[in-house]
């Protein structure tokens, strides 16, 4: 089983996250392009850490929506989504060979993320530019997506993910972050939600709703106070349980 997690978000002297602690937990890195999230020494110094502890990087594409941090959801044609899917994996890349790094696979991040799990049009734009930047590139995305079938339909490598720190409505779809409960908090409960995913392929919805998810990866949240002591919870229960961790890139 994989476990990434979304690091590199900080910008310039604000700091998102502690990613030094993070990355021995995790086994792939979502690195900010600079465009939510991000900056390119921020950038470089995360894709050198990722070499540094053989964490595979992979580029985390994003709304052009700093003060936002990508979480809104912007209206862009496909030929602004296009060249700004493009500059980001460019950017990252470029960045990532000048330290021995290399991007290997590619996930979308908040509100893009939520957007492309129905709407065609904002996938396409996606998938067109990741296919046009490198054919070959694996997608990691939500089980079910647009996105997700698009980039099998276009030759990609798809690796679907799960998330053991947020709430699942009984469709499958995840409760939306404007709602109560939408996000978890204690450490020893999504340690065992983790488990589960990881073992029977299975997680409880919010109406006891048991639904099959057969993920490759675990999703940790990086960013909010206590992402450390729960990746840290969630790594040591999957070891105890005879989980063999490592990436699907």
């Amino acid at each position: 089983m994989d476990l990434n997690a979304g690091l590199g978000e900080s910008f310039g002297s604000w700091t998102m996250g502690d990613d030094a602690a993070m990355f021995p937990l995790v086994t792939s890195a979502s690195v900010a392009c600079g465009v939510h999230a991000g900056d390119p020494v921020t950038m470089l110094d995360t894709c050198r850490a990722a070499y540094d502890l053989d964490v595979r990087v992979g580029a985390h594409i994003g709304y052009p929506d700093l003060a936002g941090f990508g979480l809104r959801a912007l209206d862009m044609s496909f030929d602004d989504l296009f060249g700004s899917v493009l500059y980001q994996l460019g950017a990252l890349d470029g960045v990532a060979h000048a330290v021995g790094a290399s991007v290997d696979y590619v996930k979308v991040h908040g509100g893009l993320y939520d957007r492309t799990m129905r709407d065609a049009e904002q996938a396409s734009a996606v998938i067109a530019a990741v296919q046009a930047y490198d054919p070959g590139l694996p997608v990691l995305g939500f089980p079910g997506s647009a996105l997700l079938a698009m980039a099998a339909e276009s030759g990609h490598p798809v690796f679907a993910e799960a998330f053991a720190d947020r709430s699942y409505l009984p469709d499958g779809t995840l409760v939306p972050r404007s709602q109560e409960g939408a996000l978890l908090h204690d450490a020893g409960q999504i340690a065992e939600r983790a488990v589960r995913l990881a073992t029977k392929g299975e997680v409880e919805a919010v109406d006891g709703t048991v639904l099959r998810i057969e993920p490759h990866s675990l999703c940790l949240n990086g960013g909010p106070p206590g992402s450390v002591v729960t990746a840290g919870a969630v790594r040591a229960a999957l070891e105890q349980a005879g989980v063999e961790l490592e990436s699907f890139a």
